[in-house]
């Protein structure tokens, strides 16, 4: 049962792809912009806020220039959502861009891009790219 909607955003960041992917992939870089904390066993991912938890599974990364996550209780509904973060980079410009694709309920997208807006924002902020 597959009832959300995928959304892409772009998020133009001044810093390298390789401290950006640090950012994105690892659960010590994820724990200072994502979640108040983030562990890892192997492709099990579980983010941390407040005192709740959220459980996702690695679906695929490349180093240095992306990373997929399925939330778990996604998975258990047969659902063929994901969230994904992948660096670009302008050939031309070398304009670094972090583009975010997720799914949301249709009356949730709104709400689910402004959190990646805040989210991102406090990434910048920990890059020094604010």
């Amino acid at each position: 049962m597959d009832d959300k909607e995928k959304y892409e955003m772009e998020f133009v960041i001044q810093a390298s792809p390789a401290l950006i992917y640090t950012y994105i992939s690892t659960p010590s870089g994820l724990s200072e912009w994502f979640a108040d904390n983030v562990n890892s066993r192997g492709e099990l991912f579980t983010f941390i806020w407040d005192g709740s938890e959220e459980q996702a599974k690695l679906l695929s990364k490349k180093s240095g220039e992306r990373i997929k996550f399925r939330w778990l209780n996604d998975d258990e509904e047969g659902a063929s959502c994901y969230f994904e973060i992948r660096i670009q980079v302008d050939e031309i410009t070398k304009d670094v861009s972090l583009m975010v694709t997720d799914f949301a309920e249709d009356d949730e997208i709104e709400e689910g891009k402004m959190l990646w807006a805040n989210q991102i924002s406090s990434l910048k902020q920990v890059l020094g790219s604010a």
